[in-house]
């Protein structure tokens, strides 16, 4: 009986086209998009099979407790590899097969982005067995979806001869993504969409890397080996791995080996990569809509309205995408939703937080989210995780006031700790060195209003932290 497959799943891209829900600072990979679940989660799932061994995650330095946190939350173990800084999917497929290599020299390896989704998971599970003989004897597979229509935002590969004894044909080209009338030729002639996963031996994949690009392999192998743990995660040598070049796995292996092979794949899939990709995987109401949240349409056809909370109205559009959430909303035609990328790079240049930044900012022992501010004031709703602990910590400009709504809070001030449970509150003076932590069971959620002459988040001088931050 072979080896289990390992999969790395790539966990730390931005997402950026599907803004304002997905932002830097949590990308569309961590969000629930479609059903309850985030696509990341959804994807840890499709390899929870005894097909698979262990997942590998790599991720950046922004993530990796939210990634162990969501695997925590489906009951998977992950090993979560972080990478330093962002050097495209070349060097951190190569990072994460090389882990894998050093768990099992002879690892097969599949290589998925955490930010797709596949409705179909038995028919993705076939398709893993039908690449996997080719894969064995040392190609690099890459899974090909037959093309709906002649879409101009993907890649194309053009399958070649088949390769004996498998269902996998050699490829014979890889295409940058078309202009309209190229990619209608391309599916007349047979072509299929690269989904940008693959299957191949560790050793095969690093072996081309290191032949086609010997300066990535050299840092990614560095990388590797003076990696270290921090609280269960594998922490990148940052200045190694900052010495790759940044990459994507096609220029870097994929469009000069002679190894790469395709499957095709009959599941249904998408990169969701706009707001106009739902109607790829996401049946529309009667009206042709895609309708998400709290909202109500009359003479609406053929758009997405997705709300984040607040009640969403729509009157008299067509092939609309609209889309609400508690700090912005963009309205796009849906035949331009792939510029909203160009929209966020405004918004960038004209340094709008928007742009980057949730209400809601996740930190390894919770969230907070801005509620209300105002000049020498501002009202934030905190979140903390049972077992979660914030820093010991002060703030020159600032004082703070802590009402429990719910849970237990361990308040420490000074040198004393005491217990504040709901509906009492706690008042932490300007200079006091102050901790907050739930021992509890149950989250601890709590109101702190701010009062003071700078209310930024760099007024905080943190003197112990179980997270290591620094």
């Amino acid at each position: 009986m072979p080896s289990p497959i390992i999969p790395i799943l790539l966990a730390g891209g931005a997402g950026t086209r599907l803004w304002p829900v997905s932002r830097d600072a949590l990308p569309k990979q961590f969000l629930p998009l479609v059903g309850n679940r985030s696509t990341y989660q959804e994807t840890l799932l499709r390899v929870r099979d005894p097909m698979f061994a262990a997942p590998i995650v790599i991720t950046g330095p922004n993530f990796h407790f939210f990634a162990r946190r969501q695997a925590e939350e489906i009951g998977v173990d992950v090993t979560v590899v972080i990478e330093p800084l962002r050097r495209d999917s070349g060097p951190a497929i190569a990072a994460a097969t090389e882990v894998a290599r050093q768990r099992d020299p002879d690892a097969v390896v599949l290589a998925l982005a955490a930010d797709h989704i596949i409705l179909d998971v038995p028919q993705f599970r076939e398709t893993c067995i039908a690449g996997r003989a080719a894969a064995d004897a040392g190609r690099i597979v890459t899974f090909g979806i037959k093309p709906t229509e002649p879409k101009t935002n993907f890649g194309y590969i053009l399958p070649g001869e088949q390769i004996a004894g498998t269902a996998v044909h050699a490829v014979k080209s890889f295409v940058e993504k078309p202009d309209a009338q190229t990619a209608a030729r391309y599916v007349r002639d047979g072509y299929l969409w690269n989904s940008g996963n693959f299957l191949f031996r560790a050793d095969v994949l690093l072996a081309e890397l290191a032949r086609f690009e010997p300066a990535i392999s050299e840092a990614i192998v560095a990388a590797v080996k003076d990696a270290t743990t921090d609280l269960g995660f594998l922490r990148l040598a940052p200045e190694a791995f900052g010495r790759s070049p940044s990459k994507s796995i096609d220029y870097a292996v994929m469009e000069k080996t002679d190894r790469a092979a395709v499957v095709e794949g009959t599941f249904r899939w998408s990169d969701i990569g706009s707001w106009d990709a739902l109607f790829d995987i996401t049946p529309p109401d009667a009206a042709g809509n895609i309708v998400q949240g709290p909202v109500v349409t009359m003479d609406v056809s053929g758009s997405v309205v997705h709300s984040d909370g607040r009640l969403t109205t729509v009157v008299g559009v067509q092939d609309m995408v609209v889309v609400s959430t508690s700090d912005a909303v963009m309205v796009v035609p849906r035949a331009r939703s792939q510029e909203v990328r160009e929209l966020v790079n405004k918004l960038k240049a004209d340094k709008r937080p928007e742009a980057t930044d949730h209400k809601r900012v996740h930190r390894p022992w919770g969230y907070y989210e801005s509620i209300d501010a105002g000049e020498r004031f501002q009202v934030k709703r905190i979140v903390v995780n049972p077992s979660g602990v914030l820093s010991l910590q002060k703030h020159r400009h600032r004082a703070e006031h802590w009402v429990v709504v719910h849970g237990t809070a361990e308040v420490t001030i000074g040198d004393t700790v005491s217990a504040v449970h709901e509906n009492e509150s706690v008042f932490i003076p300007i200079g006091s060195v102050h901790r907050l932590a739930n021992r509890g069971k149950i989250p601890l959620e709590l109101i702190e209003v701010q009062t003071g002459s700078y209310l930024g988040e760099d007024d905080i001088e943190r003197i112990e932290d179980v997270y290591k931050r620094s």
